[in-house]
């Protein structure tokens, strides 16, 4: 189990959620694709609503023809470290599903929490075999939607950043000071019983 700081659970929770975290320090090697495939099939045993499974993980691995595409939605920030990793994985979902009952068309509300799920396993399975996971918001979702050929009814969420992860000295000073893992609100701050208690 992680021993970082900030990382002191309330109760049991299992060491593969708590030693999962974001870094952004990555070695600049491949990955094969038998291995990301098998992250993302983690993905796809994501609970969603009524089995629609509206997720969508469109991915491009280093010195592959898609990857520079790729790196070019991701705001200067992100791709400053992100091109030193080894996959680039986009996630979507479809917004909208088929009645069962009339045929036509109907919003699916649960979209983005669904791929949220699927997302997270995606995680856990590769920091669970060694790779390290970042998720960035931080890109051009017009152009990702167009670049990526999506049809007009499906939101790109989220990039996971995918590689090993490197030595923190090869970022910048800021950003050195941040490569570890983060901490979360206690718990009273995010749960509460019957009803919602504004903590400001």
């Amino acid at each position: 189990m992680t021993t970082a700081p900030g990382r002191a659970p309330n109760s049991a929770v299992l060491p593969a959620i708590l030693d999962r975290w974001s870094p952004r320090a990555y070695q600049p090697t491949d990955i094969n694709l038998e291995d990301l495939l098998g992250f993302l099939d983690a993905g796809r045993w994501a609970p969603s609503a009524y089995n629609i499974q509206p997720w969508r993980f469109i991915y491009a691995r280093r010195n592959t023809p898609d990857w520079d595409r790729f790196l070019s939605w991701l705001i200067p920030f992100n791709r400053s470290w992100a091109e030193n990793a080894s996959a680039i994985v986009y996630i979507a979902s479809r917004t909208i599903t088929i009645s069962s009952r009339t045929g036509e068309p109907s919003p699916l509300p649960t979209h983005a929490f669904d791929a949220g799920a699927a997302s997270v396993l995606i995680q856990i399975q590769a920091s669970q075999a060694g790779w390290a996971v970042h998720p960035i918001s931080g890109f051009d979702r017009d152009l990702a939607h167009a670049g990526l050929e999506f049809p007009e009814d499906y939101q790109v969420h989220a990039a996971l950043v995918i590689g090993r992860q490197g030595d923190a000295g090869a970022l910048s000073e800021e950003l050195r000071e941040r490569e570890q893992p983060s901490g979360r609100f206690p718990l009273a701050e995010i749960a509460f019983e019957g009803r919602f208690r504004s903590n400001e």
